[in-house]
């Protein structure tokens, strides 16, 4: 598998994928991989989502880092999550979003997300050229 976090290289593989089916296991995890389905999220803009507290979805969000199917990258004061591309797992669960009613909105969700995030910045950018 490609583009695994650090954490998740330095780690057997029998080890590995237990991280990834335990990932999986959880219905917030599996929400918040739809929710990254197309855009990146910082940890208080995913547990704006939920009804759960923000020090929860950070542990969700630990335990999805060390299983390789989310990276972090901290900018400024933020931290901000995305899908760890090309990889096959994230692949797999992309299909199996498809299919699932709750994963589907979600998925639509991330995608409007995305493309609020694209449209002020291209105002900003056509603004500063003016």
């Amino acid at each position: 598998m490609k583009s695994l976090s650090v954490r998740a290289q330095q780690v057997p593989e029998s080890l590995f994928m237990q991280r990834v089916f335990e990932a999986l296991a959880s219905v917030v995890r599996r929400k918040i991989l739809a929710y990254l389905a197309h855009a990146e999220l910082t940890a208080g803009e995913i547990a704006a989502r939920f009804e759960i507290s923000k020090p929860a979805v950070s542990q969700h969000l630990g335990v999805l880092e060390a299983a390789g199917l989310v990276r972090s990258e901290k900018r400024g004061q933020y931290v901000y999550y995305s899908l760890t591309p090309d990889n096959l797992i994230n692949t797999l669960n992309d299909f199996a979003q498809e299919v699932c009613p709750v994963s589907k909105v979600l998925k639509a969700e991330s995608a409007t997300i995305a493309a609020d995030q694209v449209e002020p910045d291209s105002k900003r950018g056509s603004s500063s050229r003016t």
